[in-house]
């Protein structure tokens, strides 16, 4: 079975946006050590357009096949002109909005989402599913997320968009792994307790 990791940037205090979703104070501890850990690791993550940027289209996935987004997510590379933000990746968009994918590669989920994710995890494959937000959908999928990779940057946002977008429960993880990073960044890698 393929894992569902959900792969996020956030605040020290679990926001992963300010209160409209915004989390581009974050952007300026991508720096040299970071992008290069990044770069080696979890070249998937890094958007199409900041690929080719980089130099970095011939990069393989190492991790993850696929993406899942929420439409807030989503929507930020569309008004970017970005209709398919990780084209190096088969795309799910989590929407009830959209009606009609802006994309050949973005293919759209409705309905029952926790299902349809069931539904790839259930696929033959060796590299996993990469949630990558936002909120309301990880809240949604928050049954099935089976690793956390948490980059968590030095900042404090008092409020905003909470990781889970969803009602009070407790899910225990195990900590995997911690990276630190000279810029104050953490990547803390959880794995689900069964």
């Amino acid at each position: 079975m393929r894992k569902l990791t959900y792969f996020v940037a956030c605040s020290i205090d679990g926001f992963i946006g300010d209160p409209s979703g915004d989390a581009s104070s974050m952007f300026a501890y991508v720096e040299e050590e970071f992008l290069e850990y990044l770069k080696t690791e979890y070249p998937e993550t890094v958007s199409a357009e900041g690929r080719r940027l980089l130099g970095l289209e011939g990069l393989e996935n190492r991790h993850f096949d696929t993406v899942v987004q929420g439409r807030g997510s989503y929507q930020l590379g569309l008004d970017a002109g970005f209709p398919s933000p990780y084209g190096h990746l088969r795309e799910y968009v989590a929407s009830r909005t959209l009606t009609e994918s802006p994309h050949p590669n973005v293919r759209l989920l409705s309905g029952d989402i926790a299902a349809a994710v069931r539904e790839l995890k259930a696929e033959d494959g060796e590299k996993g599913i990469w949630l990558c937000g936002g909120s309301q959908v990880a809240g949604e999928l928050a049954d099935e997320v089976d690793e956390l990779v948490i980059k968590t940057y030095p900042q404090i946002y008092g409020s905003g968009m909470p990781m889970f977008g969803s009602d009070f429960r407790v899910t225990d993880f195990s900590l995997d792994s911690v990276r630190a990073f000279g810029n104050g960044v953490l990547v803390r890698k959880y794995v689900r307790k069964r």
